[in-house]
This record gives C-alpha cells, structure tokens and sequence, in this order.
C-alpha cells in the first residue's frame, strides 16, 4: 500500500443514508458446501426483502468470478484474496446503507473472521447454511460433485480441500431439514427486527 493516500471523508455518512433508506443496512454472509443451498437462499431473502421496500444487493460467489474475480483460482492463497476483496466491496456496500447478502463457501474459519472485522462485528451476521457433504453431492446442481469423481476439479472444497465449520454463527440453516422458504422465513426473522428503526 502506498504511504501516500489520505482517507477523505464526505459530508454523508452511513446513519444519513439509512436514515434516508429507512432502513440499517448489515450484511448477511452464507457460508456452507457448494450445493448447500447458500445461492438459492440468498436470491428468495433478497426478493422478500426487495417486496419490503428494503434497499438489497446480492454479491455471489460464481458472479463475482466472473468479474471482480475472474484473475483467482481456488488455492488457500486465491480463497483468501477472493474473501478479502469481496468483504471489501461488502463493507462498501454497507456504508452505502445497503443490505448486504453474501454468498460464498468461504471455507475457513479465519477468512469469515477477517470478514467480519473488516465488515464490522455490529453489521455481519454469519448465516452457516448445513447440509452434509453426502447430501449436497447428491443435489449436485451444477454438476461439480460429478467433475470431482472424474478427477476433473482439484481443490474441491469438503473432499480435497477443508471446510471448516462455524463454531459460533449468527444463524443456521439446516437444509436437511428444512424447506428453502422455511430457510427464508428463519433469516427474515433474524434480520428483519435488527434492521428496521
């Protein structure tokens, strides 16, 4: 980093915005396996929020490689730096007074800690979406489960790579056990009361 930038305030901050919004704005961070249901999740709690008059944005994992992240592979390195911009953007984001969801394995635990400092411990709420390995190879949506049997994907995340769990989440969705609207209904009634003046 330079030593030569100065950060340059403005005249409107996050409380104005969300006072303009009429909203707080957080960011909700799924974290789970791939086919956990983490997108899927995200993209109804953002609809419903949207149907609320709430000021939402959905930053996923497989979009944001497409762009912002297109130059990162999947190494421990490459996870890392792909969670570190993506946090960055999230925590812009918030400031802007927006609802944040965020969906990515991120699969260890000291990259959603950097997260959550970088975010702020007040505004990150980590939503560890369940589901075990065996059944998430099972739905397979994207195929990738099918492509790590034929040697076709190294550095998979839960077979030749690690996740690791949370041990303290906000929230957890169990997709075993509950529905998808099930799944939507338990996160807006987390974030709804802490968000709403």
């Amino acid at each position: 980093m330079s030593s030569n930038i100065t950060w340059h305030n403005g005249h409107v901050d996050q409380s104005v915005r969300e006072k303009l919004l009429k909203h707080k704005s957080h960011v909700l961070w799924f974290t789970g396996l791939s086919g956990s249901g983490k997108s899927t999740i995200a993209v109804e709690v953002e609809k419903k929020l949207f149907e609320k008059n709430i000021f939402c944005y959905r930053l996923d994992g497989d979009n944001i490689r497409h762009g912002l992240n297109s130059d990162l592979g999947f190494s421990k390195e490459e996870r890392a730096e792909n969670i570190r911009r993506i946090s960055e953007v999230a925590r812009l984001f918030c400031d802007a007074g927006v609802v944040t969801l965020v969906s990515f394995i991120s699969p260890y635990r000291q990259i959603r800690q950097n997260a959550r400092t970088t975010i702020g411990d007040k505004q990150f709420i980590e939503i560890y979406v369940k589901c075990s390995i065996e059944t998430c190879a099972k739905r397979d949506p994207k195929g990738l489960y099918e492509k790590v049997k034929q040697g076709e994907i190294k550095d998979f995340t839960g077979y030749t790579s690690d996740y690791e769990e949370p041990l303290q989440p906000d929230l957890i969705l169990d997709t075993e056990k509950f529905t998808i609207d099930q799944a939507v209904d338990q996160t807006l009634a987390y974030l709804v009361p802490k968000i709403m003046p």
